[in-house]
């Protein structure tokens, strides 16, 4: 008797085009392990299809016969079904409340959740991420909004001719026109006005990495948060460059007493450090937010420090944000709202604390697009898919009546399954406190 895999549509959102499993590796799948594999029909996939039902899975509209059902992101609560498996981004695990009426449902119809984001090695290292794609799309987005943002103060950049990431055939095409951009600032330089131009990226993770890669396409020069001052004020820098600046967690905080920054002892006492960010902010010209973040951890852009940056007569010289961490009031508090790739941008007034969408008023540009890896869907999906494949075997065998402590999952797997047949498991016990809310 063979095993069965479901794949659902995607339906948060018409740019939300990613797939769990290409069709290569479908067919893979189904030659070696004798799988069915089930596809929900979906007019914008970026694999049609056509190339699905070529590549030996049935396409139809019900996937029932699935134990295991995977996705990419939120599945609406009407389409969850008593018993099932499912296994997509749930963005349940830092108790976010908005997501919270949908883990209930999961445990209200006895359903498995197993989430991505905590599929780890024994050292703890994610093992399914598209981190590094929403490090290249927002990176990209970011250019391309500051470059809208100086058009409007009257100053035009080479950054006008970049695009969003999401208009782009591939990512070929979009490295093209950033090395493009970046001959032209060689040979031609910025405008004086804006020199020099800085890029600050909060985190050195996969999310940094990916907009670092992009960024480096251009005639970039690495300086240290030390070095931001002097670079500015005494004019050591060239308008045929441009610089980035990378900071790490020392970089960011202070110890709050008599004693020496020691990382270990941040990640789990923040409380005892406080930011300096507030330091080197007004020194940069973009800023990329790429770090992860708990409400455990310090604020590094305040509505406080922004509404003092942008009091005075003069435009500051930081003019966009790129929240690629997209944390609803979290650690940059001028993101109180996550956008998409049709509105991908607003401008947050830190004196009314307000937003509009677009590239004009008081304040920062903030792009908080919340899938960015949607829009490099043909790159993301084959990256992540290959990932996946690994462990979709083994769901496929599970044996889902067992008990939690029975059933025999991949390692990896079995972390992060944060609800087991309508019960928490005992490593996620402690979203029973988001939920208890939610409890009639």
């Amino acid at each position: 008797m063979k095993n069965n895999i479901g794949i659902r549509r995607e339906d948060i959102s018409r740019y939300e085009r990613r797939v769990p499993l290409i069709p290569a590796h479908i067919k893979d799948l189904i030659r070696q392990h004798d799988l069915n594999i089930y596809v929900q029909p979906s007019a914008i996939r970026v694999f049609p299809d056509s190339e699905y039902l070529a590549a030996g899975a049935f396409v139809q509209e019900d996937i029932c016969p699935s134990q295991v059902v995977l996705a990419i992101k939120e599945i609406p609560l009407s389409k969850l079904e008593p018993g099932k498996a499912y296994v997509f981004f749930s963005h349940t695990i830092k108790g976010q409340a908005h997501n919270m009426p949908m883990l209930k449902k999961i445990l209200d119809l006895g359903a498995t959740l197993i989430d991505y984001e905590k599929m780890t090695d024994e050292q703890g290292r994610r093992v399914l991420f598209f981190g590094n794609y929403a490090g290249q799309a927002g990176l990209v987005d970011s250019l391309w909004a500051y470059g809208q943002r100086l058009k409007t103060l009257g100053v035009r950049t080479p950054f006008l001719k970049l695009r969003q990431a999401i208009n782009y055939i591939n990512l070929t095409e979009l490295k093209e026109d950033v090395k493009n951009i970046g001959k032209e600032i060689e040979a031609k330089g910025l405008p004086a006005e804006i020199g020099p131009f800085i890029t600050g990226f909060f985190g050195y993770g996969h999310v940094s990495e990916g907009a670092q890669e992009i960024y480096d396409l251009l005639p970039a020069v690495e300086i240290s948060p030390s070095e931001l001052a002097e670079t500015v004020e005494k004019g050591y820098f060239s308008l045929h460059r441009v610089y980035k600046v990378v900071f790490k967690e020392e970089d960011m905080v202070r110890p709050d007493g008599n004693f020496s920054f020691d990382l270990n002892d941040y990640y789990h006492q923040p409380e005892k450090y406080y930011p300096v960010t507030d330091n080197y902010l007004p020194y940069l010209s973009v800023l990329i937010n790429a770090i992860f973040w708990t409400p455990r951890y310090p604020k590094f852009v305040t509505r406080k420090f922004l509404e003092n940056l942008y009091s005075g007569q003069v435009q500051p010289r930081l003019q966009v944000i790129g929240d690629i961490t997209c944390d609803i009031n979290g650690s940059l508090e001028c993101t109180v709202r996550a956008t998409d790739s049709e509105q991908p941008v607003y401008v947050f007034d830190p004196v009314s604390g307000q937003t509009i969408d677009g590239f004009e008023g008081r304040g920062p540009v903030v792009m908080a697009v919340y899938n960015l890896p949607a829009e490099l869907p043909l790159e993301s999906s084959t990256y992540f898919s290959q990932r996946l494949k690994t462990y979709i075997p083994g769901l496929a065998r599970a044996d889902f009546n067992q008990t939690f402590e029975q059933i025999e999952l991949d390692p990896e797997v079995k972390r992060a399954v944060i609800a087991y047949r309508g019960e928490l498991t005992p490593g996620y016990q402690y979203l029973n406190e988001y939920l208890k809310d939610l409890k009639s």
